[in-house]
């Protein structure tokens, strides 16, 4: 028994049709286009990570300046 009670042979045998109805060339291009897709969403959250990181150090480090210049005001 396989996956979720599907043998390996269902598997494989699902394998072939979808080769059939869709051919290699199109598969190779959707599992291309599916892994461009992962690696730009995968670099966006990077960068957001980052530009939040630097966000908080910026806020962290602007945070006892604006203190200050409100205790001067009052």
């Amino acid at each position: 028994m396989g996956i979720g009670g599907i043998s390996i042979g269902s598997l494989l045998i699902v394998l072939v049709i979808v080769m059939l109805l869709f051919g290699t060339k199109r598969l190779r291009n959707v599992g291309s286009d599916l892994g461009g897709a992962l690696s730009g969403f995968r670099k966006a959250v990077r960068d957001t990570e980052e530009t939040r990181d630097a966000l908080a150090l910026d806020a962290a480090e602007q945070t006892p300046v604006r203190a200050e210049s409100t205790s001067r005001q009052a």
